[in-house]
C-alpha cells in the first residue's frame, strides 16, 4: 500500500512540473504559429510517438470494437480542448486564462458525482472552491482592465470540455486500452486540427524559431505521451475529483517558474495562493476515521 502511494504521489508530482512548466512554455511559442496548426502540430507529433512505441501491442488497439470511443474521446480531449485552449490564449493573459482553466476541477468533481457515481461531500466541495479560490489569488497580480469576452467564454468551455472528456475517458477506461486511448485520442484530434487550421489558417504564417520547435518539441514528447499517460493512469487508478485537485498546483508552478525566470520578486499573494492550493488538496484527501469498536467477552468482563 505504501509502495502504491508512493508511486502515485511521485507520479502526480511529475505530472503537476510537466504541465506547469507547459503554460511559460506555449504562451512563449504559440507567437510563431497559428492555434490551430500549433495545437494539430503538437497533438499528432505526440500521438504518432505512443503509436511508435506501442506498434508491438497493436492487438491491444481492437480499432473495429473502439473506434467511436477513441473519436469521442479525441473530440473532447483534444479538438475541443486543445484547439480552445490555444485559441484563448491570444485573447487573455495567461494568468486569467489558467483560473478559468482550472475551473477544471470543479466540475470535474461535480461531474465524477453525476455520472461516475463518486462521493461528495461538503468537505471535498469546500475542498475545491478553496483551491480555487487559490488559483485566482495565485494570477490576480497578472490580471489586467482589458478583457476579452471571447477569451473569457473560451476559457470556460475550454475548462467544461476538459472536464467531460476526462470523465468520458474514466468511464470507459475499463473497455479499452489506456495507452491506446491516450495515442488515438491525439492522433485523430491532431489530425481534424490540421484540417481545420489548413481551412482557416495559413502554414506559411509559422515562423520555424528555437522557441516555436521547443515548445512543438516539448509538447510532442513530455507535454503529451508522458503526461497524459500518467494522467488517465492516475484517474482510472483513482476517484477523479481526488486526482483532479492536484492539478490546482499546475498554474501555481507556472507562475513560480515565470517568476524565476522574469526576476520578479515572490509577493505575499503567490504564497497565499499556493497555501490555499495546499489546504484544498488536504480537504479533499481528507478521509473521517472510523471509530474503533471494542468487543468484550464474557471472560474480559
Amino acid at each position: 500500500m505504501n509502495k502504491l502511494f508512493t508511486k502515485s504521489t511521485f507520479a502526480l508530482i511529475v505530472l503537476v512540473v510537466i504541465w506547469g512548466v507547459s503554460w511559460p512554455i506555449y504562451k512563449l511559442s504559440i507567437v510563431y504559429a497559428p492555434p490551430l496548426l500549433f495545437s494539430g502540430m503538437r497533438a499528432l507529433l505526440g500521438g504518432s510517438l505512443i503509436i511508435l512505441l506501442m506498434f508491438k501491442l497493436r492487438d491491444r488497439l481492437q480499432w473495429r470494437q473502439h473506434w467511436r470511443k477513441y473519436s469521442i474521446s479525441a473530440l473532447f480531449n483534444t479538438v475541443l480542448f486543445f484547439g480552445l485552449h490555444t485559441i484563448g490564449l491570444h485573447y487573455l493573459p495567461g494568468g486569467l486564462f489558467s483560473v478559468l482553466v482550472y475551473f477544471q476541477p470543479v466540475l470535474l468533481g461535480l461531474f465524477a458525482w453525476m455520472w461516475l457515481g463518486e462521493t461528495m461531500t461538503p468537505i471535498k466541495v469546500t475542498g475545491l472552491l478553496i483551491g480555487f479560490i487559490g488559483i485566482i489569488v495565485v494570477s490576480a497580480e497578472h490580471f489586467t482592465a482589458q478583457l476579452s469576452i471571447l477569451g473569457v467564454v473560451l476559457g470556460v468551455l475550454t475548462a467544461f470540455f476538459w472536464a467531460l472528456g476526462v470523465v468520458y475517458v474514466k468511464k470507459v477506461s475499463e473497455e479499452v486500452d489506456a495507452y491506446w486511448m491516450v495515442a488515438m485520442q491525439f492522433t485523430i484530434g491532431g489530425v481534424v486540427l490540421l484540417v481545420l487550421g489548413s481551412l482557416a489558417e495559413s502554414w506559411s504564417a509559422i515562423e520555424w524559431e528555437s522557441m516555436y520547435l521547443f515548445g512543438l518539441g516539448f509538447g510532442a514528447t513530455m507535454g503529451i505521451p508522458v503526461a497524459y499517460i500518467i494522467y488517465y493512469s492516475l484517474i482510472r487508478a483513482g476517484e477523479a475529483s481526488k486526482i483532479a485537485v492536484f492539478t490546482f498546483l499546475v498554474p501555481v508552478i507556472s507562475v513560480f517558474i515565470s517568476t524565476v525566470f522574469v526576476g520578479e520578486a515572490m509577493t505575499h499573494t503567490l504564497w497565499g495562493g499556493l497555501l490555499l492550493v495546499v489546504l484544498s488538496i488536504c480537504f479533499v484527501n481528507y478521509r473521517k476515521k472510523e471509530p474503533v469498536i471494542l468487543l468484550h467477552t464474557e471472560n474480559e468482563e
